[in-house]
């Protein structure tokens, strides 16, 4: 199935924001968002045109994503944000707090350049939150402005975990990006955690005890 504007247009709003995150499931670094909006008049054509190949990110090889990121933050009528939460945040709030935290940071800085209540959908589960909003599961392959926000919020979470790699080597960041694969645990046993490890999940709390 190709992305579509058809769930932008069903909000009946003037304008809409497309949000998705990424990094809810390592053990490590942080939980990001991303949020994109495009003028209706514009979007027909960016959808036929630079951004015909835009799609959930989980579909697309890394070198695609950083390509069309690249293309979606250069388009000049595209409002953008990404945002994050810090693996302190995590701890905190619990990573779903912490994700819904992100997704506003994101939609807040759009909406801000946008100049208003913008309708903002969101792949997966509601998002009060984000209010005025509306959630659509498996949105990130139904909605252009959510798949653009996936590729956004992924490339930007892929980008940080080079940033752990070089501040912590010995985990492996750049190849697992924080799962909790074999060799992420090996190395989590081996050494412990690292500042940027999410204490508040089980297998970094193991990890900090050596069992």
């Amino acid at each position: 199935m190709a992305v579509s504007l058809e769930i932008e247009r069903e909000t009946g709003a003037d304008a809409v924001i497309g949000v998705d995150e990424a990094g809810r499931g390592p053990l490590a670094g942080g939980v990001y968002a991303a949020a994109v909006s495009v003028p209706f008049a514009e979007a027909g054509a960016l959808l036929e045109g630079e951004w015909s190949a835009v799609n959930d990110s989980k579909k697309l090889s890394p070198a695609r994503r950083e390509a069309l990121a690249a293309t979606i933050r250069s388009t000049p009528c595209c409002l953008w944000a990404v945002a994050s939460a810090s693996p302190a945040e995590i701890d905190e709030l619990n990573i779903l707090r912490a994700t819904h935290l992100a997704m506003r940071r994101a939609v807040d800085e759009v909406r801000a350049k946008a100049g208003g209540g913008a309708v903002a959908i969101v792949d997966g589960l509601p998002v009060p939150a984000l209010d005025p909003s509306r959630n659509v599961v498996k949105g990130d392959a139904k909605s252009l402005f959510i798949a653009a926000a996936s590729i956004l919020a992924k490339t930007a979470r892929d980008a940080d975990c080079l940033r752990l790699e070089r501040e912590y080597p010995g985990y492996g960041f750049a190849k697992h990006k924080g799962y909790p694969t074999p060799e992420h645990l090996a190395a989590l046993a081996r050494l412990g955690p690292c500042p940027e490890h999410r204490r508040s999940f089980g297998p970094v709390a193991q990890g900090e005890l050596g069992i």
